[in-house]
């Protein structure tokens, strides 16, 4: 009852008018409110990032999505031009604020409310895009709540795409990164109670949850917060109106203007753990978890060289080898520039993924390759090393990378890694899903020296090949017949070409994979001619070729209704419908895929296509959903992001009221067929 009178009493102070004649003068307001782009000519048909700048004046605040205990959240009206649209705001990390007994999240100081705009691609350069729009906000002191409004103005020409607004990046930093592992829920004895996976190195002093919907818990009443492990143990009190069905979801704060959001799942929660300023004093107990993460990482990145997705590099650590001979100071040269190509492109996967994911994109492992231009390019750097391999042409960069290197082959040893990683990575492998998972909420150096560690393991046979002769030793001398074996590892090659030209078939259509085949036409004309008169003149058309091919690709279609039907009768993921046969009582195997995942092809192919699974699956009524991450559907990478994973494949096996079990990522008949309910 006092609750709800404390709560009238602020919603009359919302529009006390003549409260506000006496903070502000005639026609000023208690917030200034500013559309701003970040790259101020973005291309046609791509996207641009908007902000609206919040300025309080001094004394007042604006508030987060969720108000808390009063307000409402910020409503926006967009008038944009046929084919432009905006995605929803995205916001930054709060702070609670306690007036009159009343918990408001808020902001104190300027802040960015983050969209992103699509233009249409229509669009010619030059062509102004006028972008107009209306917010409707709150803004308040300690004493007076005031309810505003402001139009949104821009004009945006259509340009280049450059980046000119540095705020951007500070706004950026300020929204909550996603969490990399799932949280779970439990409301009993009037407390909701949550666990929430995170590294005991990671700082969390200041923790506090902030939900995203109202009825989640009671706003005011006082958040209790200790740590079990590598989890934060949550307890707050649970309101009087409280529904069962409200799904967990919001930020926690770690203090400093960090926070991580995510979704939990139903679930049992372990007892309170020890308090934060008492596990804050020794950090040193997480450094275990950091170095296990970095073993599976280091060991998942070795098992990444007997996976199907690597085997066309292989042909090409073969021949480096091969090439060393019998040269030992040759043979560590290139097995440290290997190390260093693989290592290097490792590191800058993950600095790229960390960023996107910064800015609350939920992207994963293996995110370059939703990108159609990757595709082509990798296309028609396979195409050309594999023609080089079946003896098409000789070229000095293929030949060993001797004239690049300037000593020996390290330039080509260097490249040859730096490819074995770019195309190596797209499936992650046993061990690595977990330690991915987990450099996406660790401190940033720790994240990339697990990334460091990925690629020193998928470079470690080729590194221990150097240093150690007796290993070399047990290799052929070259010879002869390093040119046969040249021609039957071309093989490996031509069809990885050929996969990823289907893949950008499925990605950009008939249209894209002509203009694409053109262009790989032209590098192989090209670069025979080369070959043959030992001349780079007519490489010089090749690059135009392969330039306008990149620029004109048509963009990516929108993610197409996951494949469905087959043998397995599947249906196309959501979580809603996940939701919905699990509440039903029925056994359901969920699995998770991607065009450009070989894994996962294989997988399909050996075991989930095969009659005796289909016919194992009918006789126990199971139920399949597939999920197609080819086009980097964002709620299969949120879905990902709830299990610990940053990647494909993925498979789940839900019995009739069991939590998840997830599977092996190179699965056998006898294990599929083998699932108990």
């Amino acid at each position: 009852m006092i609750r709800a009178l404390l709560l009238s009493f602020w919603l009359l102070l919302a529009v006390a008018a003549p409260a506000h004649a006496q903070l502000l003068a005639p026609g000023e307001k208690a917030m200034k409110v500013e559309l701003v782009a970040e790259g101020p000519a973005p291309a046609a048909g791509g996207k641009v990032a908007l902000a609206i700048r919040m300025t309080p004046r001094p004394g007042w605040h604006g508030y987060w999505k969720n108000p808390g205990d009063a307000g409402f959240e910020n409503t926006v009206t967009w008038n944009l031009p046929n084919g432009a649209s905006a995605a929803p705001l995205r916001y930054p990390v709060p702070k609670p604020l306690v007036v009159a007994g009343l918990m408001n999240y808020v902001y104190e100081g300027e802040y960015g409310l983050l969209t992103d705009l699509r233009l249409p691609a229509s669009l010619k350069p030059g062509t102004a895009v006028p972008l107009r729009g209306s917010i409707d906000y709150l803004v308040c002191t300690a004493e007076i709540c005031v309810r505003e409004s402001a139009d949104l103005s821009l004009d945006l020409p259509v340009g280049s795409g450059a980046n000119q607004v540095a705020a951007f990046n500070r706004w950026r930093e300020a929204l909550p990164r996603p969490l990399g592992s799932p949280a779970r829920f439990e409301r009993t004895a009037g407390k909701l109670r949550l666990l929430i996976p995170l590294p005991a190195t990671v700082a969390a002093t200041d923790a506090y949850f902030f939900p995203l919907s109202p009825g989640i818990l009671d706003h005011a009443a006082p958040q209790t917060v200790t740590r079990s492990g590598d989890a934060l143990i949550l307890e707050a009190k649970l309101p009087e109106d409280s529904a069962a069905g409200v799904a967990v979801e919001g930020v926690l704060a770690l203090g400093d203007g960090r926070g991580l959001s995510f979704s939990a799942e139903p679930g049992a929660v372990p007892p309170p753990g020890a308090p934060l300023a008492a596990a804050a004093q020794a950090p040193e107990q997480g450094w275990g978890a950091i170095f296990l993460a970095l073993g599976g990482a280091v060991l998942g990145g070795l098992l990444l060289n007997i996976m199907p997705c690597v085997f066309p590099i292989l042909s090409l650590k073969a021949l480096s080898l091969a090439r060393a001979g019998g040269d030992e100071r040759s043979a560590r040269r290139e097995a440290i520039a290997y190390t260093a190509g693989v290592v290097a492109i490792c590191l800058a996967l993950g600095v790229a993924l960390l960023a996107l994911r910064a800015s609350g994109s939920a992207v994963g492992w293996a995110f370059q390759l939703q990108e159609p231009r990757v595709i082509l390019l990798l296309l028609l750097l396979v195409t050309a090393i594999a023609l080089n391999l079946a003896g098409l042409f000789e070229l000095p960069s293929f030949g060993g990378g001797e004239r690049l290197a300037g000593r020996g082959g390290a330039a080509g040893a260097f490249w040859t890694g730096a490819l074995a990683a770019f195309v190596a990575t797209p499936c992650t492998g046993p061990f690595m899903g977990a330690a991915l998972g987990a450099a996406l909420v660790l401190p940033e150096a720790a994240a990339l020296a697990i990334f460091a560690g990925l690629g020193l393991g998928l470079a470690l046979p080729f590194l221990l090949l150097g240093f150690i002769p007796a290993l070399r030793r047990r290799l052929p001398r070259p010879g002869p017949w390093m040119n046969r074996l040249r021609r039957i590892l071309s093989v490996p090659m031509i069809l990885t070409a050929m996969g990823l030209a289907w893949i950008l078939q499925r990605q950009v259509g008939s249209d894209g994979l002509l203009a694409g085949l053109a262009a790989v036409a032209v590098i192989a004309a090209a670069l025979w001619w080369a070959g043959r008169r030992r001349a780079w003149l007519p490489l010089v058309p090749a690059a135009v070729a392969a330039a306008a091919a990149l620029a004109f690709l048509p963009a990516a279609a929108e993610p197409a209704e996951a494949r469905t039907g087959g043998a397995l009768a599947a249906q196309p993921f959501s979580e809603a419908r996940l939701a919905a046969l699990r509440s039903g009582g029925k056994p359901v195997f969920v699995y998770f895929t991607a065009d450009w995942c070989v894994t996962c092809k294989v997988n399909e192919k050996a075991v989930l296509e095969r009659s005796e699974v289909a016919e194992a699956f009918k006789a126990r009524g199971v139920q399949v959903l597939v999920g197609d991450w080819t086009g980097g559907d964002a709620e299969i990478g949120r879905f990902l992001e709830k299990q610990g994973r940053s990647g494909v494949p993925l498979y789940l096996w839900y019995a009739p009221g069991k939590d998840a079990e997830v599977l092996p990522q190179i699965l056998t008949v006898s294990r599929v067929t083998g699932l108990r309910s």
